[in-house]
């Protein structure tokens, strides 16, 4: 067994916990299964997995050495992917990390029709509103919200988002309605907190500049959706793309306001390392999102 079918051994093991499960799944005898893996870690020198009579375990250096192999087996099947033609070609793990709302109000209840056109791809999901290290953290394609600020990145603008302040009606009623944003500081912003800290800024658009105030705020979040939760519940003022809250806005949940001085469109972009060629899953998966979301009218006011 050459060495990069005896790394696919070790990944199925440590994936399943168990030699026996291994051999099973990929139609080997267990003592080849076995061989593999000792194979493997005769030629790193260090034990990968803890054996007892119960469970297999990866131990600390087992973990590091199973993220650098999934990387280096997915680099080889993109390589072997590159010229072949059609959904069925498209093969191997794809780790792509997605902001909250966007994920589960949009992406994922379409996720089916992605799997069934590509079943050779196996999407692993990070769910996080958090910066995330593409490069340490084996993340092929990440979609975020904001400018690019990361120059190893390389970046593909998806749209703007159009963006607008709401609030509820409880809240309204007890605290007045916002004309112009000069009433701003009589009222409560909800904070988003960031990886750059808490920002209580109020941003919006005046005879066709950006402008921005800071309005005073009680309660700041890490989280879309606890921010959107967290004006329902009638705590203050927020400011977020209009498609993520339309059922709110339709049912009388949340009311815009300021409707004449939006905030600017909010860039979405889809990134990925310099240093990795776009594979053919990529590819795959970012053209999927951009019909997805065309038809979600995510850019749509």
């Amino acid at each position: 067994m050459d060495h990069l079918a005896a790394l696919r051994v070790f990944i199925r093991v440590a994936e399943s916990g168990s030699f026996s499960r291994a051999a099973e799944a990929l139609n080997l005898p267990r003592a080849s299964v076995t061989t593999a893996v000792q194979a493997v870690e005769t030629r790193v020198g260090t034990r990968l997995l803890s054996r007892t009579t119960r469970r297999v375990a990866l131990t600390p250096d087992g973990t590091a050495y199973l993220e650098r192999c999934r990387r280096l087996l997915d680099d080889v099947d993109d390589m072997d992917a590159l010229f072949r033609q059609g959904a069925d070609q498209i093969k191997g793990r794809l780790k792509v990390s997605l902001p909250e709302r966007l994920a589960n109000h949009t992406l994922i209840p379409a996720l089916p029709a992605f799997l069934a056109r590509y079943p050779g791809v196996q999407v692993e999901l990070a769910v996080t509103d958090r910066f995330v290290d593409l490069v340490g953290e084996g993340v092929d394609c990440v979609i975020r919200a904001g400018e690019l600020r990361d120059s190893r990145l390389i970046g593909r603008r998806l749209g703007a988002m159009v963006q607008g302040s709401f609030a509820s009606p409880a809240y309204l009623s007890a605290h007045g309605t916002p004309i112009e944003p000069a009433d701003l500081p009589g009222h409560r912003l909800i904070g988003y907190v960031g990886p750059q800290g808490a920002d209580f800024s109020w941003e919006y658009m005046e005879a066709g500049r950006p402008r921005q105030i800071v309005v005073p705020a009680r309660l700041a979040v890490d989280n879309a959706e606890a921010q959107v939760a967290a004006a329902m519940a009638g705590l203050g003022l927020i400011q977020v793309p209009v498609y993520g809250i339309r059922p709110q806005v339709t049912d009388g949940r949340l009311v815009e306001v300021l409707a004449g001085y939006r905030p600017p469109p909010l860039p979405m972009t889809v990134l990925y390392p310099h240093r990795r060629h776009r594979s053919p899953k990529v590819t795959a998966f970012i053209d999927w999102v951009e019909s997805v979301l065309a038809a979600a009218r995510v850019f749509a006011a």
